[in-house]
């Protein structure tokens, strides 16, 4: 079953791609369906700079709202944590009890 997040922000990739440490799992993307040759066939989607992912609590990158399914980053070190509040505004404790930033 999926979990909801208690809380995520909504961030584009350009601005994420900016972390020197930044690597996404692509294939980990969300699933789009196509029809080929009379058959639906299922991809992992294209991800764009424009594309907006999400920084859930526990400072992992999923592709939709969901904490567990299509995470595409989850280097989760003390740098990147430092890169989510200095640089994005994303606030919390560190302690996976984040608070949005007012």
């Amino acid at each position: 079953m999926s979990i909801l997040g208690k809380y995520c922000k909504a961030y584009s990739l350009s601005r994420l791609r900016q972390f020197p440490g930044w690597h996404e799992k692509v294939e980990n993307a969300r699933k789009i369906r196509t029809e080929v040759d009379g058959e639906i066939v299922e991809k992992a989607r294209e991800l764009t700079g424009e594309d907006y992912v999400y920084v859930q609590r526990n400072f992992t990158v999923t592709d939709g709202l969901f904490i567990d399914e299509n995470i595409i980053f989850d280097d989760v070190t003390p740098a990147w944590k430092e890169f989510c509040r200095d640089v994005l505004g994303y606030g919390g404790s560190g302690s996976g009890d984040e608070q949005p930033v007012p």
